[in-house]
């Protein structure tokens, strides 16, 4: 077997559990994804799994060491390509060697790897990236630029194992078709997490992590998803046959308290015209009364265990339906000019951004989706239209409008608050403490949660926040801006995201790879940036 987790468990250092008693065995070249709910800590079991975080409990064991492609890449911003690549040190010491200097301490180094030079460039070349200088610092990269570093490093390093963490996200089209044909192609054992569904389809099998297990289903996506489909129809079929046989016990629990009733007062009233001796009479009662509590008691056992059962099932439905969140509606009357973009350009030092200067009009009602590859300007010209940052050339004319931007990182969402403190600050229309716990209750934020700090939620979970945060405004946005929303998210989010959102009467301006979600959402014209 190539990865193998033994009762893998793991305890956040606050002292929640995430997940526990892991069991897996991956055999040597197989390709699967990795997927479950934001939150449940996909992106932690691959930490693990590569060495990175250590266990509470139990171990996984790798056949050898594996390429880790990590989610979040700000960390390496300091470093150089070569640096990132993991081949600086060899190419000194080839320099070194081919410049004469001949010391044991470089070929030792270079371990007899003569062609990495080729390799490295040929890796590149494979990622568009043979512009790029080894020595450029990862900083100066777009996100799906240093996401393409990484992903050359699996080219150069050649490993026998590599976990990859939503590794199409930032990715333009055409990268995203470099990264499937990758896929296909790899003779490596593959781990993924990832949300693109693209992806998901060239992987089998499926594992779904959950906190106490790891369950493997033997295809890809679209067979996992029939399969969970398949259970939520008998979930569904136990609820309501489990809703039957409670309404018939409540029924017969009534029909049997009206017959008590009734020989209680037949009996009553023959004792009476019997003239029994009172002590006999009291026996009777007793006997009576200790049947009726015995009968009672059954009964409302019954009735509390099919309650639980209705209960549990409910819970079990929700977990697994998609949320459906309503965001309020603009007022702006269709067809409004919001934004008139003049032959505008930016200047990043002696060149503007764009070859051609752009002129463009946004119109209230639109949906418009900005694309053009990684670097092409697509935030920058958002920006522009939002009047956060000023043209270089040309003019911008804006109405008066509100819009709501939701960019990659969540930057509404503040870290240092508490989730309820989060939805408090956007509470314009005044709600009341227990209207908006009652907003974050129905939105599946747990009472236990409220207290949680935003800094620990999940790119789902904040997403899912600031839609809650939408619906305690008291004025809906005209403009929608959503920057790669379904980066992050898990499938069922993406679901909760793209029904809210289809809803939405407003305009709405996006950037987006997802070429699902920009067709599920009605998108109707496209700006394509060079």
């Amino acid at each position: 077997m190539s990865i193998v987790l033994n009762a893998l468990s793991y305890t956040h250092p606050d002292g929640e559990v995430l997940f526990r008693d892991l069991h897996l065995a991956l055999a040597a070249g197989s390709k699967a994804s990795l997927v479950g709910h934001n939150g449940v800590g996909k992106s932690t079991l691959l930490q693990l799994i590569a060495g990175h975080l250590q266990p509470t409990a139990g171990s996984a064991t790798l056949a050898e060491p594996p390429y880790y492609v990590p989610q979040h890449l700000g960390q390496y911003d300091d470093y150089t390509l070569a640096q990132a690549l993991g081949i600086e040190a060899k190419l000194q010491a080839l320099a070194a060697i081919l410049g004469g200097n001949a010391a044991p301490a470089h070929f030792a180094c270079l371990d007899d790897d003569w062609g990495v030079e080729e390799r490295v460039q040929a890796a590149l070349a494979f990622w568009h990236l043979q512009h790029v200088p080894l020595t450029q610092p990862l900083g100066a990269l777009s996100g799906g630029e240093k996401t393409k570093v990484f992903l050359a490093g699996v080219l150069v390093q050649t490993p026998g194992i590599v976990l990859l963490d939503e590794p199409s996200n930032h990715l333009d089209t055409e990268s995203r078709g470099l990264l499937y044909d990758f896929i296909r192609r790899s003779p490596a054992t593959l781990l993924v997490v990832s949300h693109d569904r693209a992806l998901l389809n060239l992987l089998e099998p499926t594992l779904e992590l959950t906190p106490t297990a790891v369950e493997a289903y033997g295809g890809n996506y679209d067979f996992y998803r029939a399969q969970k489909d398949g259970q939520l129809a008998a979930l569904q079929a136990q609820l309501d046959d489990s809703h039957k046989t409670l309404h018939q016990a409540q029924q017969k629990a009534r029909e049997l308290a009206e017959q008590r009733h009734k020989l209680e007062a037949r009996g009553k009233a023959g004792q009476h015209k019997k003239g029994l001796p009172r002590i006999v009479a009291g026996n009777l009662k007793r006997q009576a009364e200790q049947s009726s509590a015995h009968l009672k008691e059954v009964q409302s056992e019954k009735l509390s265990g099919l309650t639980d059962r209705v209960q549990q099932l409910r819970a079990q439905l929700r977990e697994q339906h998609a949320l459906k969140i309503d965001l309020t509606q603009s007022d702006l009357h269709r067809g409004k000019v919001l934004v008139e973009a003049q032959a505008v350009n930016v200047g990043y030092g002696p060149r503007p951004l764009w070859p051609q200067p752009l002129t463009l009009q946004l119109r209230s009602g639109d949906r418009v989706r900005l694309a053009g590859p990684n670097g092409a300007g697509k935030t920058t010209l958002l920006r522009l239209l939002t009047g956060q940052l000023a043209p270089s050339a040309g003019t911008v004319a804006r109405a008066d409008f509100e819009y709501f931007y939701i960019d990659q990182g969540y930057s509404l969402i503040d870290n240092e608050r508490t989730v309820f403190e989060q939805i408090q600050h956007f509470n314009s229309r005044g709600l009341l403490e227990h209207e908006l716990k009652t907003v974050l209750h129905y939105h599946q934020f747990p009472r236990d949660g409220w207290d949680r700090r935003c800094e620990g939620l999940s790119g789902g979970e904040k997403m899912k926040l600031l839609l809650c945060c939408l619906t305690v405004r008291n004025n809906a946005p005209d403009l929608l801006i959503l920057d790669e929303p379904t980066n992050n998210l898990d499938l069922r989010s993406q679901q909760v995201l793209t029904e809210a959102v289809k809803d939405f009467r407003g305009t709405i301006l996006l950037i987006s790879h997802d070429q699902h979600f920009v067709d599920e959402i009605g998108v109707a014209a496209t700006i394509t940036l060079p």
